[in-house]
């Protein structure tokens, strides 16, 4: 669980500085009386009492017990974002009615899932959403990793049936512009087998589709080794599932400033769940196992790999 009182997700930097520089608040008291009167005004809902707010770049998480139970306040600066938090949000309802373990907004007094306030340094996307309970996703337990997979697979069957918009361009043309103008050679060897496979990889099936993104441990919460629910859908893009599958089971161990290779082992689990659902493919197949590869050569961090990066491709 993150600490009690106004912490940081995972930036070394103080966050009573951090909280007053981006969002304009003097302090944990200050951001919780704001929280306070937006939900009464906007949400029709009273705050009790603020036992935690988390700062994430642009974005800030705020835990409030209230008359409606224990609520999560997102709130973003980042108005760029702000049209594409404003699908994610929307999102949930839609996957929510299909079965898929995700915290349902609460909506405004006027019926919206997200809005945009006045906050004290600037305009903040804001959204509200129940606290699921669960403990985030111990990769050691193969059985909730396993049961983590086979809700990779629904989920991705769900958001087949979402409108997806803007794509990217061919894995097979990315992958190879990458090999050229992105790899900085820390695992060549490891590069050598990404350009041979790449150059005997098979037309991959299917059309991309939205898929979730940043599918791993802190996202993932799990009760009994069931999972009771899916996280952070602000990353959500447009890609082949098995993109986002292969891209799971590389960081499926990381957890805020916890970042190492997942298992062999485990990623096995998360597959074998995966395909109960969904199984790949011959085509798809193939490819899991180019994006595994690419995306652990990507993750190396740099010459300094205390984690065994390098190691793990």
């Amino acid at each position: 669980m993150l600490p009690l009182g106004l912490s940081m997700l995972w930036e070394p930097v103080e966050p009573e500085v951090a909280l007053k520089e981006r969002f304009g608040f003097d302090g944990l008291a200050a951001a919780c009386r704001w929280v306070s009167e937006v939900l009464d005004a906007t949400w029709g809902i009273t705050v009790a009492t603020c036992p935690r707010l988390v700062i994430s770049g642009h974005n800030a998480i705020f835990w409030a017990r209230s008359d409606r139970g224990d609520l999560v306040v997102k709130w973003s600066r980042d108005r760029e974002l702000f049209a594409s938090l404003d699908a994610s949000t929307g999102l949930l309802r839609s996957l929510a009615d299909r079965g898929i373990p995700v915290a349902v907004p609460l909506p405004t007094t006027n019926g919206l899932d997200r809005v945009r306030l006045d906050g004290p340094s600037g305009e903040l996307s804001v959204t509200v959403q129940p606290v699921l309970s669960g403990d985030w996703l111990d990769v050691t337990d193969h059985v909730a990793v396993r049961a983590a997979g086979a809700c990779l697979a629904q989920l991705h069957q769900a958001l087949q049936a979402e409108p997806a918009a803007a794509r990217a361009a061919g894995l097979g043309r990315r992958i190879s512009d990458w090999l050229v103008d992105g790899d900085k050679g820390l695992a060549p060897e490891a590069s050598g087998r990404l350009r041979g496979l790449l150059s005997e990889a098979p037309e991959l099936d299917g059309e991309p589709q939205l898929v979730h993104n940043d599918f791993r441990a802190a996202n993932v919460l799990i009760r009994d080794s069931k999972v009771v629910g899916v996280l952070d859908f602000d990353d959500v893009v447009v890609e082949h599932p098995v993109h986002d599958l292969a891209r799971a089971c590389v960081y499926l161990g990381t957890r805020f400033t916890r970042w190492r290779p997942t298992p062999h082992a485990v990623r096995e689990s998360l597959r074998a769940g995966y395909e109960s659902v969904r199984p790949l493919n011959r085509a798809e197949a193939r490819w899991f196992e180019i994006l595994v590869l690419w995306q652990g050569i990507r993750a190396i961090p740099g010459e300094q790999d205390p984690a065994g990066w390098a190691s793990a491709v």
